[in-house]
């Protein structure tokens, strides 16, 4: 995989970059921190070098400048809203977000209750989180925001908020999701501290889209894609471009809600610090690319697996048909096709020849690796196997599968478990191997070679099973398929 993103350098000019922000205001500074603090892996696909914890190790280096305030809205801990990507409650993921941070060593100083109307389930979580030493404040509903800035900024809008107490130059306004009230929390304590005669400022982090690529780069485009059931879209800051005449990218939202957002710099200050959304930006990831044409092409490669992605939601129910229509705009405005993404021709080509579903696995180094269907094994086991085989140097004709292994997990599966299908998922291929391992060497080898299959891509002719799909991602691995059962 060619690298694109020189790591290091965004680091560096990141936290330098803030610092001179934070300077900017007198030593106090606000900074609404949106996206994945952990494990953001749309920007390590997009950006081939960027790591997953990017933005966390920036923010340990001004670890003794920052502090975090948790950011929640009470009305989700009451609906229990789920976080997608990791299938837990909005509440339980704050308190997972606060062990993560002090685990770094980064100081959490309190969480704040948005949209508070002593709805229950949020009483019961702040009594948790008084139980664990954590300081816990209400923010209130505000009749008229964002757009009755009179209202907002007086006594009976933000001036109702409680008055969060930091004791740090950064603060880091964070959330376990979006809609949870970062951008009015900052807000709100820019008022608080105005009237307390501290000088602070706001400031927003925001990795995509990046201001400095063009609008339609292929970077900016795969974030559209990942955003597309959001119906949100990357358009020209037009308060930059008439300001400074600089042509600069921003998310629509951001500039709709940009000139209210200065009428309430002007409420607080008697002026705006900025002219344009773009101004109030930290973003550095655009000057780190190092390699433009190895984003282009990951970036494209992203889109298309978004496209899978939207595709599959949709044949489930899980998705609309509205977010594959957008994105397939963006491929055909991009020039792309399924056929774009290496293994997809020759899992579909497989599974034609062998009238049964197939998969294919592509690795670092380009090379392809398909499985077909077989009585023992499922596809995507039988690929996953052909796959460690061939990193470990393995001829195929070699069986590095026990049958005394594979046999006690069928019984099991049909015997006892009910299953109709005997074959085995990946998991289950990989505890077989795993027992053959203890007396053939094959095995063992092929064992040690799984770190190898991080970042390798997979492609199914058909639907994945939810095992499968958990098995290869928490291998590292990109995984798309077919919309279809067979």
């Amino acid at each position: 995989m060619r690298i694109g993103f020189d790591n290091d350098k965004y680091l560096r000019m990141q936290s330098e970059h803030i610092r001179e922000r934070i300077n900017k205001f007198g030593g106090k500074l606000y900074l609404e921190f949106g996206g994945k603090l952990f494990d953001d892996y749309h920007a390590s696909r997009v950006l081939p070098g960027f790591a997953p914890d990017s933005k966390l190790q920036m923010l340990m280096q001004l670890s003794d400048q920052a502090e975090i305030v948790m950011v929640v809205s009470a009305d989700d801990i009451e609906k229990n809203k789920i976080r997608g990507d990791l299938g837990i409650t909005y509440d339980d993921d704050v308190v997972r977000l606060m062990d993560e941070f002090h685990s770094k060593g980064l100081y959490v100083g309190s969480v704040v209750l948005t949209k508070y109307t002593e709805q229950r389930s949020a009483v019961l979580f702040q009594k948790r989180l008084e139980k664990l030493g954590v300081k816990v404040y209400h923010h209130y509903l505000i009749p008229g925001y964002p757009t009755n800035v009179t209202s907002i900024i007086s006594e009976e809008g933000f001036g109702k908020n409680d008055y969060i107490e930091t004791s740090r130059p950064l603060v880091v306004v964070t959330a376990p999701g979006p809609g949870s009230g970062k951008m009015s929390t900052c807000l709100s304590q820019l008022y608080h501290e105005h009237k307390r005669g501290i000088r602070a400022g706001y400031a927003k982090f925001e990795t995509f889209p990046i201001w400095n690529l063009s609008l339609d780069h292929p970077v900016n485009l795969a974030y559209e894609a990942a955003t597309a059931d959001l119906n949100d879209i990357n358009i020209i800051d037009p308060f930059h471009l008439k300001a400074y005449g600089i042509t600069t990218v921003n998310y629509n939202r951001d500039v709709e809600i940009f000139p209210v957002l200065s009428a309430m710099f002007m409420r607080i200050y008697g002026e705006s610090p900025y002219a344009s959304p773009t101004d109030m930006g930290v973003n550095m990831v655009g000057n780190c690319i190092i390699d433009d044409e190895a984003c282009r092409y990951a970036s494209r490669q992203e889109i298309i697996r978004r496209y899978y992605e939207a595709v599959v939601n949709a044949a489930t129910g899980k998705g609309s048909q509205e977010e594959v229509n957008k994105i397939q705009l963006l491929m055909s405005q991009e020039k792309i096709s399924t056929t774009d993404r290496p293994t997809v021709k020759p899992a579909l080509v497989r599974a034609e020849a062998t009238c049964a579903p197939a998969v294919a696995i592509e690795l670092a180094d380009g090379t392809i690796i398909t499985g077909k269907t077989t009585a023992l094994l499922g596809a995507s086991a039988a690929a996953l196997i052909n796959t460690l085989k061939v990193l470990a140097g393995i001829p195929h004709e070699n069986k590095i599968l026990s049958p005394d292994a594979i046999a006690p997990i069928q019984e099991l599966k049909t015997k006892y478990l009910k299953s109709k299908n005997p074959r085995l998922h990946t998991d289950e291929v990989l505890i077989a191997l795993s027992a053959t391992a203890a007396n053939n060497e094959d095995a063992a080898l092929a064992l040690t070679q799984l770190p190898k299959l991080k970042s390798c891509q997979v492609h199914s002719s058909v639907l994945l099973s939810s095992v499968d799909k958990k098995t290869f991602r928490k291998l590292g691995c990109d995984v798309t398929c077919e919309p279809k059962t067979n």
